[in-house]
């Protein structure tokens, strides 16, 4: 399995007991279809969403497994507005637009699952009134809104190159003084300078690298063998293409990965980390990787560039020599419509090349 994917699995079998039955009904019933990364979403949303409830007495439950399907019912307008409001202002850090209609997507997934497809043992739905379905969720990601959002926030042109190249040298100047975090850099520069570039080269997810295993490397071939989000087939691996920058990288992690992080002979991983006080290597996580790349950004003067955006600088680099589709492929989407952000990320760079020809 998907390491990522196991470990979501494990937190999704620790959550649930605290769930309603019926809610652990509704998972069962989309295991097969949902990865538990999604699910395990799901799940911290509908705990928002139970507390809420109790919170504000629209449930007499001691727990949020206790809140009933007769509860549900009652629900109205109102009380669906005051969840809303509750998600946009609540005191430990109000949600966005996107969480919110994320938030609210799923509640209508469950609402909808216990009133037109879960039966009781009459073959009645389980619940009978279904106040979700009267609730409007306006698409928030629309290709040219997130587009916007991105400009000015990823590497373009020669940066993809110079922000490696200071994983490297730069950043090494920048804290020559501190002796500490310098140790640290130079035990690990070569392996986050490798991480960075096959992003950069590939347009990989942050959690594909991670699952990332040495036998998954065909180094000759500019090739890796990668699980994709939203293949639900645990056992196939789609080939995926890098640059020739990301090979010579990865020549030189290689080069130094078992003397300089000592794995056993049992660590498949390719990309792994020696923690303090430990002697042998172990897989990186997500959170690492995305700390790592946060740490280099800030000091590279790029603050709101994050392990995502890497993926998106790649993308707009690459939708400029390739077309929509062969885009959609390699970084692995669904669908066009999630690849029109380059296309609209790209608008200025290919109004500059057109008035370049024309000059020209």
């Amino acid at each position: 399995m998907n390491i990522q994917k196991g470990i979501d699995r494990i937190k999704l079998d620790e959550k649930l007991p605290a769930m309603p039955w019926y809610v652990q009904k509704f998972i069962d019933y989309k295991l097969p279809d949902l990865s538990p990364s999604t699910l395990l979403e799901y799940i911290r949303d509908y705990d928002t969403f139970l507390s809420w409830l109790r919170a504000e007495g629209l449930s007499t439950a001691e727990a949020n497994r206790g809140v009933t399907l007769e509860e549900l019912e009652k629900l109205h307008m109102d009380s669906i507005t005051g969840f809303r409001l509750f998600l946009t202002t609540k005191r430990d850090g109000a949600n966005s637009r996107v969480t919110i209609s994320r938030k609210l997507s799923s509640l209508r997934s469950l609402f909808h699952y216990l009133s037109q497809i879960a039966e009781d043992e009459n073959f009645y739905p389980l619940l009978k009134r279904n106040i979700m379905a009267k609730v409007e969720i306006k698409r928030i990601h629309k290709p040219k809104d997130t587009a916007a959002k991105l400009k000015g926030k990823l590497l373009e042109d020669d940066e993809l190159l110079e922000f490696i190249g200071y994983i490297h040298e730069g950043y090494g100047r920048d804290i020559e003084h501190n002796k500490q975090a310098l140790y640290a850099y130079e035990q690990n520069k070569e392996r986050d300078a490798c991480i960075a570039s096959l992003i950069l080269n590939s347009g990989l997810r942050v959690s594909e690298v991670v699952n990332l295993n040495l036998d998954d490397l065909d180094l000759a071939n500019k090739l890796l063998y990668v699980f994709r989000k939203g293949n639900n087939d645990e056992t196939f691996k789609v080939p995926v293409y890098f640059r020739e920058q990301a090979k010579d990288e990865l020549s030189l992690y290689l080069s130094i990965r078992q003397q300089r992080y000592r794995m056993s002979k049992r660590e498949k991983a390719l990309f792994v980390a020696l923690p303090n006080g430990s002697h042998e290597g172990k897989r990186m996580t997500k959170r690492a990787i995305q700390a790592m790349i946060i740490k280099y950004a800030k000091r590279y003067g790029k603050p709101s560039l994050t392990v995502h955006k890497l993926r998106h600088s790649f993308a707009t680099d690459y939708y400029l020599q390739n077309d929509i589709y062969k885009t959609k492929e390699q970084l692995g989407h669904a669908s066009t419509e999630t690849t029109e952000v380059y296309a609209h990320l790209t608008d200025k760079t290919m109004s500059e090349a057109i008035e370049r020809r024309t000059d020209s």
